[in-house]
């Protein structure tokens, strides 16, 4: 009888703390309804024009310097700052720089919309960091709607901004001096940008990468996203910069590594930089499923890796036909996210309320879809699938568009990758699957509806 009063606190309290999971169909759901509604709103948008177009660039250094006696947000020097990327690390800080790390911000402006392209040497953008960087530009006159966010993804990148228990294991311990220094940053790399607008032109253009990436769920066996797509921008008698996308995680430098980085991204925006314009942005695309491949050892492997996909985009820049003018159009759509299925085994959950204690769920979740011409650029908030990319394409193509996905804009929901994987004892769809095995087929299809509100 004394030993069945514990079992009994014990099986109560796994009654409470955990729950099925859940494999109702997402399209009779509460959350999609809600979010389709948006959608229908969105429709009424004024359709894409072919207008002038003006552009503008900045480049604002995010590497800060660790040792220090004391912390300064007006600095960026700090006693101490984790590097984001990898729990193996502990939250342990960084000894120094070893290739600085920027955010730089292309503002683009067709007809009287602005548009503000912004990425960064980070392992994601910070839900938190966003949401107070849009607060303070909303001051400015400047409104989500106008902001497009991405992030290299490199795992050698500041933390110090997590929030809540799980965030921390990859960001280490918050410091509210390092955020403040972080959205400062990123503020005046925004406005800078927008100070700079001059008359300008654009072209766009893919290759193959296929050799520089691979599934990381079933190898050769694997469907891929193996496109590197590159924009370039160039302001009239000024400055030029370029945009790269590829799908392939910005891990050459492993849990090892103690240095600032922006592993191979940074070494593409480099030699980028170097060769053909003045400032270079990557952005991680569908990077969920997929790893890169390279050569060689340590920062080898990341100058090999970068440096050949900049090597690409350098041979085709002679030939790009530059335009003008092109239809532009954006849709920015806040998604209602399912219930927390932080998974506990394959059938059992943690419960919602324990989820949210280890991570408090994101509120501010969107998708942005944009027509840059006949391109089709679209943002989520997670580590995306490069198989779902491929779908999303190829839906695009058979309507004569080109087809772009791009992860971390601005919140972070985990990994969505295909449902099929959710049951896999694999890091993605076990640890970082939060919302269950039907959130990758919602984010699918919410994708081609929003593609269809930009290309109508």
């Amino acid at each position: 009888m004394i030993l069945a009063i514990p079992i009994l606190a014990i099986g109560i309290a796994f009654l409470l703390l955990t729950g099925p999971v859940k494999v109702d169909p997402f399209v009779t759901s509460g959350y999609f309804k809600a979010t389709m509604q948006r959608i229908d709103s969105l429709k009424k948008l004024d359709p894409a024009k072919t207008d002038s177009i003006a552009a503008g660039f900045a480049k604002v250094s995010i590497s800060p310097t660790v040792g220090n006696s004391s912390d300064d947000a007006a600095t960026g020097k700090f006693k101490v700052v984790p590097l984001a990327g990898f729990g193996a690390r502990k939250g342990k800080s960084a000894t120094g720089v070893h290739d600085s790390i920027f955010v730089r911000a292309i503002a683009f402006q067709s007809g009287k919309s602005i548009t503000y392209f912004v990425g960064a040497d980070l392992l994601i953008f910070p839900p938190d960091i966003i949401d107070r960087t849009v607060d303070l530009l909303a001051k400015a006159g400047i409104a989500r709607n106008q902001l497009v966010f991405f992030a290299t993804h490199t795992h050698s990148s500041l933390g110090a901004w997590g929030s809540g228990f799980i965030a921390e294991q990859f960001a280490g311990k918050p410091n509210a001096k390092v955020q403040q220094w972080l959205v400062g940053r990123i503020v005046a790399a925004v406005e800078l940008a927008g100070k700079d607008l001059t008359p300008a032109e654009i072209a766009y253009g893919s290759f193959d990468a296929s050799a520089f990436t691979r599934n990381r769920f079933t190898g050769d066996l694997g469907l891929k996203n193996n496109d590197f797509t590159y924009l370039l921008i160039n302001q009239k008698g000024k400055r030029k910069a370029a945009i790269g996308s590829f799908s392939g995680h910005a891990t050459t430098q492993g849990a090892n590594n103690m240095q600032f980085s922006g592993d191979y991204p940074g070494y593409w925006e480099r030699k980028m930089e170097k060769s053909v314009c003045d400032v270079a942005v990557f952005a991680a695309g569908s990077v969920g499923s997929q790893s890169a491949q390279s050569k060689g050892a340590g920062f080898e492997s990341a100058r090999y890796l970068g440096e050949s996909l900049a090597d690409s985009v350098i041979a085709r820049v002679p030939t790009l036909q530059f335009a003008a003018g092109i239809p532009f159009r954006i849709a920015t759509l806040r998604m209602t996210m399912p219930e927390y299925h932080i998974r506990l085994t394959p059938r059992i959950n943690l419960s919602s309320w324990l989820s949210n204690k280890l991570m408090p769920e994101p509120q501010n979740v969107y998708l942005q879809a944009l027509r840059i011409g006949n391109l089709v650029w679209m943002t989520a908030p997670a580590d995306f699938s490069g198989e779902f990319a491929v779908q999303l394409k190829n839906g695009l193509a058979r309507k004569g568009f080109g087809g772009l996905v791009t992860s971390f804009n601005g919140s972070y929901v985990g990994y969505v990758v295909p449902g099929k994987y959710f049951y896999m004892d694999e890091y993605e769809p076990k640890l970082m699957g939060w919302f269950g095995p039907t959130n990758g087929d919602y984010f699918a299809d919410v994708f081609r509806y929003l593609s269809d509100v930009v290309i109508q």
